[in-house]
């Protein structure tokens, strides 16, 4: 019996981040966003130094993280504010990424912060994916998605207007608020930091930002903040050199008077000697 072979059509395989929009057209919601991702990556690089001595790691800046596949692809991403994702490869083929895709990393981000430009009202909302009677697809709230979902450890909302700062930890399948410690940070307990507001100057802006500090208490500086304080440190240096060189000079010079004073004396005694001869 002769067999008439026929074809299958394959599947295309799952979208790269190179084949899937890196933007849903939407824009910065407000003036800080931009400068406040900056700043939080800015003051953790030293840090992360030290626990990714290899660099494997990677930090998302209002970029999207694809967690389903649909038409359009976009409807099936989210885009944090901020992300940090440990222990994956700082580039992909070569190439720096995009977005980042859940189905081809494997690896969900350890903490995901948004600026709330309104309320928190989105930041907090917890609809779950589902279909309306219509069958129209109901979009999924941002709470919903990274803890039902993606499964992020720590996930922070900031509500820039109210300089209110909530931070959630996945415990038990579910996301539960962190307390803030005697110092009024959050700790980020499998990132051995804390997270809190700092007031102060940062791109000519004076207001409340997000910062990071170590475990006992200390501030995670920024590299203009470090030069500053280099060079605060080489100026008390420059004074300590100069107050030992005006003490030593002050010793030599009483040391000398003191030698002119004794020179001076036996040069009287030998004279009253040359004269009246020993006493």
């Amino acid at each position: 019996m002769t067999q008439t072979p026929f074809s299958v059509d394959i599947p295309p395989g799952f979208p790269d981040h190179t084949q899937l929009p890196e933007s849903d057209g939407t824009f910065v919601k407000n003036f800080q966003e931009h400068p406040q991702s900056i700043l939080l990556t800015d003051s953790l690089g030293e840090f992360l130094k030290t626990i990714h001595p290899e660099g494997n790691y990677a930090i998302g800046q209002d970029c999207g993280i694809y967690w389903r596949e649909t038409q359009p692809p976009e409807q099936g991403a989210i885009a944090p504010d901020w992300f940090y994702v440990p222990n994956v490869p700082p580039l992909l083929d070569g190439q720096i990424r995009r977005s980042y895709v859940l189905w081809r990393e494997f690896m969900a981000p350890l903490i995901v912060l948004e600026f709330a430009s309104g309320d928190g009202t989105e930041e907090r909302d917890t609809t779950p994916l589902s279909r309306a009677e219509t069958g129209e697809v109901i979009k999924p709230g941002k709470f919903w998605v990274y803890e039902r979902i993606i499964r992020v450890p720590y996930y922070g909302i900031y509500e820039i207007k109210k300089g209110h700062l909530e931070v959630y930890h996945l415990t038990d399948f579910s996301y539960q608020k962190v307390e803030p410690n005697a110092r009024g940070h959050y700790p980020i307990e499998r990132l051995e930091l804390e997270l809190g507001l700092w007031e102060g100057n940062y791109q000519n802006q004076h207001q409340l930002w997000l910062r990071w500090w170590d475990n006992q208490g200390n501030l995670l500086l920024i590299g203009d903040e470090r030069a500053e304080l280099e060079k605060h440190r080489a100026e008390q240096e420059r004074q300590r050199v100069q107050l030992e060189k005006q003490r030593a000079d002050t010793v030599e010079s009483e040391l000398t008077q003191e030698r002119q004073q004794r020179q001076d004396l036996e040069a009287l005694l030998k004279q009253y000697q040359d004269r009246f001869g020993n006493l």
